[in-house]
């Protein structure tokens, strides 16, 4: 996507430096636009666990780099797996951080290790292209929902979307998962219109939803978390679409805190609900979303306090609660595979069920 009129990925080798990686530091968007540096893995474990990236496709993707980087003075077994696991412990509930870094460690371990490095920037790179791939097909596939409903509609009005969080190209190499079919119905001249929750307590759709739609042109309006029901009761929903963290082998979805009440919102009023995601969001070894996804329990002074910018321009923190009130904090919640209408894969779209992933991947 694109930036000011520039093309960017969310993460890239520049070509002066290919040892190193470049990622935009989320926690400044939509305010700055500061591209990091990356060399080191306890930079990348930092900059995981500190959600200047974030989004489960480029979370995978940036940490495959990263335990590239750990090889580079020590490629031993011990090392790779050390670090492997060290990658895996920065975010619990994503996935894909998990999958990218186990195809990298039985990629590598039989490499003879004075090879490592070299196999796993290939490898690395390879996810990213991938990841690319796979978003651009996810659009594709949803794309065609949203015509279905234009044409319901006797291509008249707008389709009106609601989604939750980001899962938009800078929460992926490119593309995004929910927002990519969003960003095709756009260009094709399907008159959408989004309505972005806010997402507490980190605002990413606020933040960075907004200002990805707003920058490619695409009519939105941020709403509140609490409104989304009130428009699904109004009619002024069409389709909630969101992306996930992790799904399981029968269709539970884990996503941003708050998607659970969308989709309990949308059953009510009969709005469909889909969510978008590459395959590497499955986790096969999952059943029951609610009893065994670890829901990953994140600092309080997220909820206490709140970043912006002031009238004058300077980014701010201000607090919002009592000072001695404490906060509960979940990232995440699980929305059961029954408030589910469908999953949009890059192998096509089916039902939220064991029977309709295994009818998209029969060799799992």
């Amino acid at each position: 996507m694109k930036i000011n009129g520039t093309p960017y990925r969310s993460v890239w080798r520049p070509t002066e430096d290919p040892q190193s990686i470049r990622i935009f530091d989320q926690t400044r968007f939509p305010w700055e636009i500061d591209i990091l540096e990356l060399r080191d893995v306890h930079a990348v474990m930092h900059v995981i666990r500190s959600m200047q990236v974030r989004g489960a496709p480029l979370i995978g993707a940036v940490a495959a780099y990263g335990l590239v980087f750990a090889l580079q003075n020590d490629p031993s077994n011990s090392a790779l797996h050390k670090a492997a696991e060290e990658l895996i412990s920065t975010r619990p509930t994503a996935i894909n951080l998990r999958w990218a870094i186990e195809r990298l460690v039985t990629h590598l371990q039989n490499i003879p290790p004075e090879e490592r490095v070299s196999a796993g920037y290939q490898e690395a790179d390879a996810i990213c292209d991938e990841d690319v791939k796979v978003n651009e097909a996810i659009g594709e596939y949803g794309l065609e929902l949203i015509r279905e409903i234009w044409e319901r509609k006797g291509k008249q009005g707008r389709v009106n979307l609601l989604t939750h969080c980001n899962a938009g190209w800078i929460a992926t190499v490119d593309w995004g998962t929910a927002l990519a079919p969003i960003y095709m119905a756009h260009d094709a001249g399907i008159p959408v219109h989004v309505w972005v929750d806010e997402t507490r307590p980190r605002d990413q759709g606020s933040l960075l939803t907004a200002w990805e739609l707003g920058s490619h042109g695409v009519p939105h309006t941020v709403i509140v978390d609490n409104a989304g029901g009130h428009f699904m009761q109004t009619g002024d929903v069409d389709m909630v679409i969101v992306g996930t963290d992790r799904v399981t082998a029968q269709g539970d979805v884990a996503n941003k805190i708050g998607t659970y009440l969308k989709a309990l919102a949308a059953k009510d009023n009969n709005i469909p609900f889909w969510v978008a995601l590459p395959s590497s969001t499955i986790d096969w070894r999952v059943k029951d979303g609610v009893k065994d996804i670890p829901i990953e329990e994140r600092s309080s002074n997220e909820v206490l306090f709140m970043h912006g910018i002031t009238d004058s321009g300077d980014i701010s923190r201000v607090r919002i609660a009592p000072e001695h009130s404490p906060a509960a904090n979940p990232a995440f919640d699980v929305t059961p595979a029954r408030l589910v209408t469908g999953l949009i894969t890059e192998r096509g779209r089916c039902d939220a069920s064991e029977a309709g992933l295994k009818s998209l991947f029969p060799e799992e």
